[in-house]
């Protein structure tokens, strides 16, 4: 097979603010896979949790490294290719953009998309949420009618772990609420709380209606979730601590449920795995994004029926999306017929 190399650059509607930065603007990495006359297209999106940094600058490295190794191969041996990604330590946002050209090969290949491959029901895909970054609680108005400009979004993530403290986070939420009293709210701090401070703001919020509370301590921090957890009145959900399947054995007795991010899982292929594994241990599922086009947005929505919450919304707030993909129906991401991955490209990189 023959697989070549795509960077690009996609720009933010609105710049987006969470504990650990702001971003306005990302270069992602788009793969080709070719073969019998088929291309399958995969993305990578670098993400920064901690120490673990993924760059576009390394994930390009480790793609071209590992590319001559995978020439010799044809897109149906996966369990050879996964041998050898597996050897290559590769990141895992690399190992999303191949596996999933790998899969969007295999859909093409068949002439179906994958949540037919894969025998999912799309009646069963819940609304997306969308998301509101950390600001002050005028600009946190203006973002959701900013959303509202967009369509008529209902489930809000707040973004909250603001460097000013929990009093600037009620601020903000107080803001939002009164902006959007109906709205379905839901919080993710990017561990940007203190154990203390994760326990009142898990009371404060259940008191204002919220319906879960995501990675509200940092990643290495996960020991103290078992005291959150006793105290919180609201579920948790595990996110930056939380990659692939191995992880969420040790999150069992702290956490209700878990965030699947393609780029962090490294693709469909553990995505699965780990949606598989959280079952098993009643914990639910969520899925979230990066900054993902709607490429990897709508390889997430294939799989969308087996998932509790959907986070699906960074492609939204993007002006220059090579792809197009899964629509918006009712405020829920559906993919379409379209064979494979269920996307289009509809602009030169």
């Amino acid at each position: 097979m023959n697989i070549e190399l795509y960077p690009y650059t996609v720009n933010k509607r609105f710049a987006l603010t969470i504990s650990r930065g702001t971003s306005s603007q990302n270069q992602n990495l788009a793969v080709g896979i070719t073969a019998d006359n088929i291309t399958g297209w995969g993305e990578a999106v670098p993400f920064t949790i901690g120490s673990q940094v993924q760059s576009c600058e390394l994930i390009t490295t480790a793609l071209n490294q590992i590319i001559p190794h995978l020439a010799a191969y044809h897109p149906l041996q996966r369990q050879a290719i996964e041998s050898l990604m597996n050897a290559c330590q590769l990141p895992s946002s690399a190992r999303a953009a191949i596996d999933l050209a790998l899969y969007d090969w295999l859909g093409k290949s068949v002439g179906l998309p994958l949540w037919k491959l894969w025998g999912l029901e799309r009646e069963k895909i819940v609304p997306i949420s969308v998301t509101v970054g950390i600001n002050p609680p005028d600009g946190a108005r203006a973002r959701i009618r900013g959303w509202l400009e967009v369509f008529e979004a209902r489930f809000l993530k707040i973004k909250l772990g603001n460097p000013l403290g929990i009093g600037a986070d009620r601020e903000m939420m107080l803001a939002i609420k009164d902006e959007m009293p109906t709205a379905k709210l839901t919080v993710d701090a990017n561990g940007g709380w203190s154990l203390a401070d994760a326990i009142y703001m898990s009371q404060w919020l259940a008191d204002l209606g919220v319906e879960y509370l995501e990675q509200p301590l940092s990643r290495g921090n996960e020991g103290q979730l078992v005291e959150l957890k006793q105290a919180s009145p609201l579920p948790i959900f595990a996110d930056e601590s939380c990659f692939t399947s191995r992880d969420i054995p040790g999150l069992v007795d702290k956490v209700d449920g878990i965030n699947i991010k393609l780029m962090k899982s490294g693709g469909l292929t553990e995505a699965m795995r780990m949606i598989h594994t959280a079952r098993a241990h009643d914990l639910q599922v969520m899925f979230g994004c990066y900054s993902d086009t709607v490429l990897a947005n709508t390889a997430a929505a294939q799989l969308s029926p087996l998932a509790d919450y959907l986070d699906l919304d960074s492609h939204l707030n993007l002006l220059d999306d090579p792809f197009t993909g899964a629509k918006l129906i009712d405020g829920r991401l559906i993919p379409g017929d379209l064979p494979g991955l269920g996307i289009d490209r509809i602009s030169q990189f």
